[in-house]
């Protein structure tokens, strides 16, 4: 009979402590490699919409966003001057403790450090109406933190540029404007929104929740894999439905016309209120910067 082995340390003697000054380095790193380095997902969508757009003129901004994330990659600078709003998503194991501060202090802290010593652009102002002041480093950043189980820490950054959030749009549509509601609403949002978006571009949609968990849903569907359809049928099909719409618009790259006006549309959905049909659009630009570590 094999003896049971009963785990007789205390909780907090289970705990994983992960160094402060770690988290620090590791985020500065991951602001810097975020906004000089395409995502291999990204660059390749941008190679296959230059193959297929038929607009001369289109077909040459495409190439031209090649040429650009190559010299950023290159030598290394930031691919486009605006290194936008730090958002991160964290998922932090229920059994991980940071050791000499908080995740949030942690990674503001790296934020800082990576702005300011990676010569990025800095874009937050204190005050959004009043004098808006300059922070000076960047921060503070969106931290949007999720507990998990187990002792691992896995953050992704996703910066976010104010040509493409300024194009953002929520909806609380009725229940009864249903699927053709969600198609007209999402589509009319990106055709609208033009070139301000630097197109072509990656829309997010969220579909459900609340007020605020429907914008949140948005901007985590930016983070799929491009093109990676929505594993409910019925959703993967909405995607490609909105997709061929926004596409046969003709806004094109930089909205000077074409056949590309996004690369993907991807939906993230939640449960709701049986009054309600939140949906919210949150687009990013042909550069979909993202970058992440994991301790």
């Amino acid at each position: 009979m094999t003896a049971i082995k009963i785990d007789t340390r205390t909780p907090a003697e289970r705990l994983r402590l992960i160094p402060f000054d770690e988290i620090v380095e590791k985020t500065a790193a991951c602001c810097f490699e975020a906004a000089c380095q395409l995502p291999a997902d990204v660059l390749q969508a941008i190679r296959s919409a230059a193959e297929k757009e038929t607009s001369p003129l289109g077909k040459g901004f495409l190439e031209q966003y090649i040429e650009n994330a190559k010299i950023a990659s290159t030598h290394p600078m930031p691919i486009c001057q605006d290194t936008g709003f730090a958002v991160f998503f964290v998922e932090m194991g229920e059994m991980v403790k940071v050791d000499g501060g908080s995740i949030y202090e942690a990674i503001t802290a790296g934020v800082a450090k990576g702005y300011k010593e990676g010569f990025l652009r800095k874009s937050i102002v204190r005050d959004p109406l009043f004098g808006r002041p300059n922070t000076g480093d960047n921060t503070p950043p969106i931290i949007h933190l999720t507990l998990v189980p187990g002792d691992k820490l896995n953050v992704i950054l996703a910066p976010k540029g104010g040509g493409s959030e300024n194009m953002s749009a929520l909806k609380m549509l009725k229940p009864s404007d249903g699927r053709d509601g969600v198609v007209k609403f999402v589509t009319e949002t990106v055709i609208s929104a033009g070139g301000n978006p630097c197109p072509p571009t990656v829309v997010g949609v969220g579909i459900g929740g609340t007020f605020e968990k429907a914008a949140f849903l948005a901007k985590k569907a930016l983070l799929r894999k491009l093109g990676e359809p929505n594993p409910q049928k019925e959703y993967a099909e909405l995607e490609q439905e909105i997709l061929a719409k926004i596409n046969a618009s003709g806004v094109g790259p930089q909205g000077l016309g074409g056949d590309i006006t996004s690369f993907a549309v991807h939906i993230e959905q939640f449960p709701c209120h049986i009054a309600s049909l939140p949906v919210t659009v949150n687009l990013n630009c042909h550069a979909a910067r993202h970058a992440g570590f994991e301790l």
